[in-house]
C-alpha cells in the first residue's frame, strides 16, 4: 500500500434489529473497540469512529479512539461517511475505507486490500470485495448479496436474488450448484474517493437502491464505477443478532 488512506467506522446505537450493538461486551471490551483495534492493525494513517450517540462517543473516548459526532437523520451509512469527510476536511482525492462497526473480527489485510485496489484502479469511484459462493443455499438466500462483474473487474450489478440466473440448469433443479457458473458473494467493505461521497449524497436515493435495499446500486445507477476483487482473506461473519454475538464471544474465549 503506497497511497495514504483513512478508515471510518460508523457506529449507531439505535439499530432496529439489535439496539446498543456497538457497546455489547466482547471479552471485556465493547464491540466497537474490538473493531477499532482491528482497523488500527491496518496500514491506515487515521482511524475515526463516527457515531450519533453520546454513549458510544463517551465509550470511544475512554479507550483513546478518535471519534466524531454526526447527525442522527442519515438514511445510509455512506451518507454518514460523507458528513465525516466534510468534518475532517479531507481532500477530494483522499481514500476513505468504510469499516462496519459490527465486524470485530475483520482482517486488517482486507482493509489494506480494498484501499490499495481503489488507488490502483483510477477509473473507479469505489472499490469493494467479494468471495466465491460454494453452496446453493447461499445463492438462494436473499440476505447474501450477489455481485456480477465485467472482464475488467468492475461491477455490473448487485442483487439479493440469485445472480446470475442459470436458466437452463435451474429449470432442471435448484437443489445443487450448476457446473461452470460463477457465483460471488459481496463483502460489505468499501473504499471511496472522498470527493465522490459528496456526489453520492447529492444524487439522493434511487429506485433500484430502494427496491433491493442496497445503497451501492445508487453509484451504478448514476454511472459511477465500482471495482470488485476477491478478498485475500475471507472475513468472518459480522454481528447482526444475539446468536452472532455469542459466537464471537466464544471465539475470544477459546
Amino acid at each position: 500500500m503506497t497511497q495514504a488512506f483513512c478508515v471510518v467506522i460508523p457506529a449507531r446505537f439505535a439499530s432496529t434489529r439489535f439496539p446498543g450493538k456497538p457497546l455489547q461486551d466482547i471479552a471485556g471490551m465493547p464491540m466497537i473497540q474490538r473493531v477499532w483495534l482491528q482497523a488500527q492493525k491496518s496500514a491506515a494513517q487515521q482511524v475515526v469512529i463516527a457515531t450519533d450517540d453520546q454513549r458510544i462517543f463517551a465509550a470511544c473516548e475512554s479507550f483513546g479512539a478518535q471519534v466524531v459526532m454526526t447527525r442522527d437523520d442519515h438514511e445510509s451509512g455512506t451518507d454518514r461517511l460523507a458528513e465525516v469527510v466534510e468534518q475532517l476536511g479531507l481532500p477530494s482525492d483522499a481514500i476513505v475505507v468504510n469499516v462496519q462497526g459490527d465486524e470485530p473480527l475483520i482482517p486488517p489485510s482486507v482493509i489494506d486490500q480494498v484501499a490499495a485496489n481503489l488507488a490502483h484502479y483510477t477509473q473507479a469511484a469505489m472499490a469493494t470485495l467479494a468471495e466465491p459462493i460454494t453452496d446453493i443455499a447461499s445463492v438462494l438466500n436473499p440476505n447474501v448479496v450477489k455481485v456480477s462483474c465485467d472482464k475488467q473487474g468492475y461491477a455490473l450489478t448487485f442483487s439479493r436474488a440469485p445472480l446470475p440466473w442459470p436458466r437452463d440448469a435451474f429449470a432442471k433443479s435448484q437443489e445443487v450448484l450448476p457446473e461452470g457458473v460463477e457465483f460471488r458473494r459481496h463483502i460489505g467493505i468499501y473504499a471511496y474517493r472522498a470527493g465522490f461521497l459528496a456526489d453520492f449524497v447529492a444524487w439522493g436515493s434511487c429506485a433500484l437502491e430502494q427496491t433491493e435495499s442496497l445503497e451501492q446500486l445508487r453509484a451504478l445507477w448514476n454511472g459511477a464505477r465500482i471495482h470488485v476483487a476477491d478478498a485475500v482473506e475471507a472475513p468472518p461473519a459480522g454481528v447482526d443478532t444475539l446468536e452472532d454475538l455469542q459466537r464471537v464471544r466464544r471465539f475470544f474465549e477459546e
